[in-house]
């Protein structure tokens, strides 16, 4: 069993024990029912001492996201004007919101929109009267817990979210071709009997190499083939004593002179400029080489296409002519203020996210992305520079998440 496949069982086997401690912590959580917080009129937190409560609910109808109050005593509403009330919304990794309240109507409106994950240690001042009032309470969502040694058996990684150039490629097809003069398929130039072959497949030959001897069928005399360009044999389809009867009777190539020939449509065409450099693949995907556009055709092909000539070098493709080939055209290049990578990213909720990490707690950011390219995606909202954030792996985080039943409380 290779050492690969032993990991992925060690990490499912991990994921599936994460996963029954979180269930088994859910039953028991079950048996020890925690009480669902009071809601008021408003579908806000109720937050009470004595008779005095204050009504606290995220308000996003028609406006971003934001915090409003309603203040009772004894039942009956008071007017927003006489309490005073300020809230800390403690953020993990992030710093502290605070939000002061300003009367409207007949509540108190909050000075600040909630930024998504609304996910916080929630501190609430007031003051009525001669009275001070606090209360704080917990609004977790989209976070856990795991330990760096089940984290890392588990084989989830992390990275810095920071600048990153992104360089945009175009995936082309074609084939690796002989450069031109760099094949040749000799025939004799009197017809005769071959009378004596001196090379063989595979053979590295010179310029001026003797390839076999022939014997003329006007003079009966014998002359001698050689090589014209210096390469390999790709071919002798003969044998001694066959006639020459007008065929190509040898090919030589020189595979140190060969280019690769990509087609491209005519919408990726006008994305194409000389010296573009271009990373190629093998049939497995492979990267095998770079190499540079060295010539765009102005004719299209029957099919529309134009052929694109990359420039390579040859001897470190060890391929031959004819193999077909991936080229990836380097078609943009530009550095982005925030990017992460592309396999860290997950849906949660009707968001796309990563998971940050601070300490040994992971937690959502909601994130506005902007262009991609390679494996890099760039960050325009959500997420601080110099944040960690799961790099692999992170669907272990979004399945241990999902499996707690973490809320959005409002």
């Amino acid at each position: 069993m290779s050492n690969s496949v032993k990991r992925s069982l060690i990490v499912s086997m991990l994921v599936s024990l994460l996963m029954s401690l979180s269930s088994a912590a859910l039953a028991v959580g079950a048996e020890v029912q925690e009480i669902e917080p009071e809601k008021g009129p408003h579908r806000g937190r109720m937050l009470r001492e004595g008779d005095f409560a204050i009504e606290l609910a995220i308000f996003e109808t028609g406006v971003p996201p934001e915090f409003r109050v309603w203040a009772s005593q004894g039942g009956e509403a008071l007017p927003p004007e006489n309490v005073k009330v300020s809230v800390t919304l403690g953020r993990l990794g992030d710093g502290d919101d605070q939000i002061n309240f300003r009367p409207q109507d007949d509540f108190l409106r909050g000075d600040m929109e909630i930024v998504e994950p609304h996910s916080f240690l929630v501190t609430l001042n007031a003051a009525y009267g001669d009275k001070r009032y606090e209360w704080q309470y917990d609004n977790f969502e989209g976070r856990t817990r795991i330990n760096d040694d089940v984290a890392d058996a588990m084989g989830i990684t992390t990275g810095t979210a920071r600048s990153q150039v992104l360089v945009e490629q175009l995936p082309l097809f074609g084939r690796l071709v002989a450069d031109t003069n760099a094949l040749t398929q000799l025939s004799a130039r009197f017809d005769g009997v071959i009378k004596a072959i001196h090379v063989s497949l595979g053979q590295q030959v010179k310029a001026g190499t003797p390839l076999m001897s022939i014997e003329s069928n006007e003079s009966l005399k014998s002359y001698v083939l050689r090589a014209d360009i210096a390469g390999e044999i790709a071919a002798l389809p003969v044998n001694i004593g066959e006639a020459t009867a007008g065929r190509a009777l040898v090919s030589i190539v020189d595979r140190s002179r060969q280019v690769v020939l990509l087609k491209a449509y005519p919408d990726d065409r006008r994305r194409i400029a000389l010296n573009n450099s271009v990373q190629l693949r093998n049939d497995t995907m492979d990267v095998i080489g770079e190499g540079e556009v060295q010539w765009i055709s102005p004719l299209l092909n029957a099919d529309q296409s134009a052929d694109i000539r990359v420039s390579v070098d040859a001897s470190n493709l060890a391929l031959p002519a004819g193999s077909f080939i991936r080229g990836d055209v380097e078609v943009a290049r530009y550095e982005v203020p925030l990017a992460v990578k592309r396999k860290a990213l997950q849906s949660f909720r009707d968001f796309t996210v990563v998971y940050a990490k601070v300490g040994d707690q992971y937690e959502v950011r909601m994130l506005e992305l902007g262009r991609e390219a390679g494996e890099w995606v760039e960050v325009l909202g959500g997420l601080k520079p110099g944040t960690e954030y799961v790099t692999d792996n992170s669907f272990i985080i979004k399945a241990d998440i999902e499996k707690s039943g973490a809320s959005h409380d409002h």
